[in-house]
């Protein structure tokens, strides 16, 4: 172990020894091991967005063992997903890739203005298939986020009462703001900071936009100068939000794209100072070998 990871380490000192081993073996595996940079895989897309939708550009991915194979190959740090998935092949892979167990999602058969995602697994599941972190989505925008803050209190004292890190899906949405304002600068940053105060040990945050949502926010923006043309700013900016850069930031791959312009993306999140990439749809989206190679590519890039 370096001292960049004890370093970062140093930054959860309020925690217990469990969390902060799991923090280590996330960090300590994979091609970026003693980096303090994470390339994760997240599959939970199946439950949110339906199968046909996340599965049908690679039918490989219908079957849950696919995730684990190609998050082991790829050397990721981690693999995310709901239960259903996790549970089904968890003890065939034992020991080979730390798990994420993704609490709480939503579907999107029926579409809310004001979406509230359901508890669909519990702490006791994440410590029975050995994951070493739990996950789960906040909605900040929505009319329910207090419920959402709510219930994630309660888990996040759970899980770290038997060493379970969290890691925080934060998702601006709702009839609060308006589609454009979803990844808003100003309100991505915030969202990062809320994750924060709410205790979450990683955050993930989708790229910020250059736009500012609130009229209120826009004054100090303008005031201070803050810089927001380039991604790699604005990236700078938000995990600047999350406690000074004290907590781990990581960004979203989004929808499939261009391979270079996946790759485009990273440049920008690594210069900006982000901990690195949690990318779904663009992986396993994309036959195994090519998945992999963009993903180690990624990974490349982060340890430049």
């Amino acid at each position: 172990m370096n001292e960049r990871v004890k370093q970062i380490l140093s930054w959860y000192r309020a925690d217990n020894p469990g969390v902060l081993n799991n923090l280590a073996r996330m960090m300590m595996h994979g091609q970026l091991a003693n980096t303090g940079k994470f390339v994760i895989l997240p599959v939970d897309q199946g439950f949110e967005h339906g199968p046909t939708r996340s599965f049908a550009a690679n039918q490989a991915g219908y079957d849950p063992s696919y995730h684990f194979k190609l998050a082991i190959a790829s050397g990721c740090n981690a693999y995310a997903a709901p239960l259903g998935f996790l549970e089904s092949y968890a003890a065939e892979f034992a020991g080979q890739i730390p798990l994420i167990l993704k609490v709480n999602n939503s579907d999107s058969i029926a579409k809310s203005t004001d979406p509230c995602p359901a508890i669909t697994a519990s702490v006791k599941d994440a410590l029975r298939i050995g994951a070493c972190a739990i996950g789960y989505t906040i909605y900040p925008g929505s009319a329910q986020r207090n419920s959402m803050y709510q219930d994630l209190r309660a888990l996040i004292e759970e899980a770290r009462g038997v060493g379970l890190p969290t890691v925080l899906w934060a998702y601006p949405r709702g009839s609060a703001l308006s589609k454009q304002g979803e990844t808003a600068i100003d309100v991505v940053a915030y969202a990062a900071h809320i994750s924060a105060q709410l205790g979450a040990h990683l955050i993930k945050v989708k790229p910020p936009q250059d736009y500012i949502e609130s009229v209120e926010a826009k004054k100090v923006f303008e005031k201070y100068q803050i810089p927001t043309q380039t991604l790699s700013d604005r990236i700078k900016h938000v995990v600047q939000s999350a406690f000074s850069g004290q907590r781990i930031v990581i960004f979203s791959g989004g929808e499939t794209k261009a391979t270079e312009d996946v790759l485009n993306e990273i440049r920008q999140i690594h210069q900006g100072g982000g901990f690195g990439s949690i990318v779904g749809r663009n992986a396993f989206q994309r036959p195994q070998d090519q998945a992999i190679e963009l993903l180690q590519s990624i990974m490349h890039i982060y340890r430049e």
